[in-house]
């Protein structure tokens, strides 16, 4: 059993996957230290992990503590990863009892001088059902009222929400609120009203409505470069910009450079010399912003003069071994998460959840 039952604690969940619940945790985090200033993190259950000191830690986890320095070992934060291998496991010899005492134990150390603790789930209710620890399940573990986190509309969150809300319900938990995220901001008042309006018929409140922002979804070029396991050809001044647009560069120089805009990855073969030399010209805008940088493929690597031009560029150079669709490809459906070092995503999450989320009705219904 838990041996803190009275410490305030929110648990944050989502109608599925990308709806935007780290985001909004780490956001948080930050307007909740206004009023609790020892804050506790723990994400019970963690499906994308990073080796720390030989220990699997989910890499949210290891985001929320490099921000906000957490003062609590990494592995109480995150106390169990599911590996590949996780749920064969469990059902050839089921443990569920001492998973949970895991991650009770967890939790209470998590919870130790702490003024409240925010408890972060993997995607919706029923993730983690096939080895009983379901986000609904977890939640009742912790003693813990909820939050959903949905994508912005009306209908189809709306409808997402009551099939989560079903499974809360069946465990005993109580959910506190809904919040909206990525609501265009030309739609904001619109979609606040009318989701108040559907959710208040489910016996919901809505605590806040987040408006869309490109640059939360937008990778910056060292995730591009881990993805594909670029190498650094020249490194721009060591910045790895935000890429807000990608073209391909499989045209004419003269069709190719309407598209060099500031925040634009050129992807091009890395033998399409002209192409990279017509990209070198593009002006900065006024803010002296460049091009984002260049993604050469195939493993080709351009002659020494264009790649000592290259080097002069402010803006970085990565070379892969993959061709220019199957690069392209994989940076279009990359999972687009907050690092540590994404500074300036970091800064706009902390202030779009201050001004968009009611932090003192949460609190009230917590």
């Amino acid at each position: 059993m838990l041996v803190n039952t009275s410490l305030p604690r929110v648990f944050i969940a989502a109608t599925r996957q990308n709806d935007g619940k780290t985001t909004t945790s780490l956001g948080l985090l930050a307007a909740l230290k206004a009023h609790y200033p020892r804050i506790g993190y723990i994400k019970p259950v963690g499906q994308r992990f990073v080796e720390v000191e030989e220990q699997k830690i989910d890499e949210d986890t290891v985001l929320m503590n490099a921000v906000y320095g957490l003062d609590c070992p990494l592995v109480d934060m995150s106390p169990i990863a599911v590996e590949p291998d996780f749920t064969r496991k469990y059902l050839q010899a089921s443990n569920n009892e001492a998973l949970v005492k895991r991650i009770q134990r967890a939790f209470d150390r998590v919870a130790w001088e702490k003024d409240f603790v925010l408890c972060e789930g993997s995607g919706h209710a029923g993730v983690g059902a096939v080895f009983d620890l379901s986000n609904a399940q977890v939640a009742k573990i912790l003693g813990a009222k909820v939050i959903i986190v949905t994508r912005g509309g009306i209908g189809k969150p709306i409808d997402e929400v009551a099939l989560n809300q079903a499974l809360f319900d069946r465990e005993g938990v109580e959910i506190i609120g809904v919040i909206l995220n990525k609501v265009l901001p030309d739609k904001l008042e619109f979609i606040s009203d009318f989701a108040r309006r559907g959710l208040k018929r489910k016996g919901l409140e809505l605590l806040g409505v987040i408006p869309h922002h490109p640059m939360l979804s937008s990778p910056t070029l060292q995730l591009i470069k881990d993805e594909l396991g670029a190498e650094v050809l020249t490194p721009g001044g060591g910045r790895m910009h935000i890429v807000r647009d990608v073209v391909v560069g499989a045209m004419g120089v003269q069709n190719a450079q309407r598209f060099f805009k500031p925040g634009t990855c050129l992807i091009t073969p890395g033998d399409r010399e002209d192409l990279m030399l017509a990209a070198c010209t593009t002006a900065p805008d006024p803010g002296g912003e460049s091009l984002a940088g260049i993604l050469l493929t195939g493993g080709l690597r351009p002659s020494a003069g264009v790649i000592d031009v290259l080097a002069r560029m402010p803006f970085p150079v990565l070379l892969a071994q993959q061709d220019s669709y199957e690069a392209a490809s994989r940076v279009h459906d990359m999972l687009v998460k907050t690092r540590p070092d994404d500074t300036e995503k970091i800064s706009l999450i902390r202030d779009l959840i201050g001004r968009h989320i009611d932090v003192k009705k949460l609190l009230s219904l917590i």
